[in-house]
Formats: structure tokens, sequence, C-alpha cells
């Protein structure tokens, strides 16, 4: 008897996207491996007890304007009013559930790993990339380090904060995103960056083929009985 089985195998959301590299080396594009991502909106009247208990938790100053905060591989977007973009460096579907139980009921937490995509791009020409999709001024005057927006990229919606500058004071910015729109989305950065020079770092085959960030194929297996 022939028995076909269809189970779920993970898939990174970048699989099947072309991964080019182009001479000058301008901007950087970087990924992460199992990153943790979660929604976090304070109930009504608890903001400043959420706060404390993020500081007490994670040593995290919880943002009340659009900025950007981290400690120790974990970081808090403000996105709005009561909101937040929660991430965890290796933290995987387990950092939502460490988070809910941290913030107990004074919070409503949303695992959102498999939902969003975060991106890193940084270089001597990101800022010139990023001028081209972005409808806001990313001047170090304008936009400096731990700065948070909700805007637009080429007509697709990002949650923008810049990082902490790398070596060489080079700028960094890291871009959160529907998984869903990671196609759209690549196509019109690698456009927009390919005249400077595109280095893309964490984003080779074996990692593409097996990041926690990811959607869900069918595989079948057949097996004799």
């Amino acid at each position: 008897m022939l028995e076909i089985t269809r189970p779920l195998v993970p898939i990174s959301p970048f699989a099947g996207l072309p991964k080019v590299r182009t001479p000058g080396g301008g901007v950087s594009v970087s990924t992460y491996d199992n990153l943790g991502i979660a929604s976090v909106l304070a109930k009504k009247n608890k903001e400043t007890e959420l706060a404390e208990r993020v500081q007490q938790r994670y040593g995290i100053r919880l943002p009340q304007t659009p900025a950007y905060s981290d400690a120790r591989g974990i970081a808090f977007i403000a996105t709005g009013p009561r909101c937040w973009l929660a991430t965890a460096e290796a933290g995987g579907y387990a950092f939502s559930t460490s988070l809910r139980h941290a913030a107990g009921d004074l919070a409503s937490i949303s695992d959102q790993s498999d939902g969003y995509v975060v991106l890193r791009l940084a270089g001597a020409k990101v800022r010139e990339t990023l001028s081209k999709l972005v409808p806001i001024d990313v001047h170090p005057r304008a936009f400096p380090v731990g700065m948070a927006v909700v805007t637009v990229a080429a007509h697709i919606g990002v949650t923008m904060w810049r990082v902490a500058d790398e070596v060489g004071a080079t700028s960094a910015f890291e871009l959160a995103l529907y998984r869903s729109m990671v196609g759209s989305f690549w196509h019109v950065l690698w456009e927009s960056a390919a005249e400077f020079g595109v280095e893309l770092t964490n984003m080779e085959s074996t990692n593409m083929e097996s990041t926690h960030t990811t959607g869900w194929r069918s595989a079948a297996r057949r097996a004799s009985t």
C-alpha cells in the first residue's frame, strides 16, 4: 500500500529571491536567524506600570515617543500610542511567551515572528539608497540614532529605526515589514542600491532555507507499508 503524506517544511521568506552581489559595497544588507518578534499593546492606563516592568525585566527604558531602545539583544520600537514592536535576537517563538509572562495583565502580546521580516541596511551609501525609497529625511540631524518611524518604502508599509553606527561611523538602519511583501520590497531595494554596490550578509543559501522567520511549504513523502 502506498501512503503519501505532506509534512510542513519551514522556508525562509527570502528563499527563491535573487541574491546577487554588485561591486562597490556601498550598501550592506543582512537579516537575522531565529529572530523573535512580538507586538505589544499596553492596556488602558497601564503604560506606566508596563514601562516599570520592562525596565525591571529587561533593563530597557520603554520609549514613549517614536523611538527605539535596546539592551542585551532585546529591543522595543514605539509604533504608536501604547504600541510597540519588540524583537529578540535568537529569541524565536519563545520570546513572545516570555514577554507575555513578564507583562502579565499589563499588556496584550502577539507573536509576529512569522508575520514580519527585519532587514538591516548599513554602509556608506545607505542614506542615498533610503532616500529613493522612503518619503522622509534620513539625514543624521533629522534622523538620529534611536529614532523610529512608521512609513512607506516604495508604497510598502515599513517600520524603520536607526541603530548604533557600525565600525567606521557607518550609519545603520533596520526595517520591519510584512513577510508577504518581501518579494516586492527586495526588488525595489536591489534596484535602489545597485548603483552603489550591494553586499549580502547572513543571506547565503544554507541560511536562507533554514531561518526561523519562515513560511511553510508542503513536501510529499512516500512511505510503503
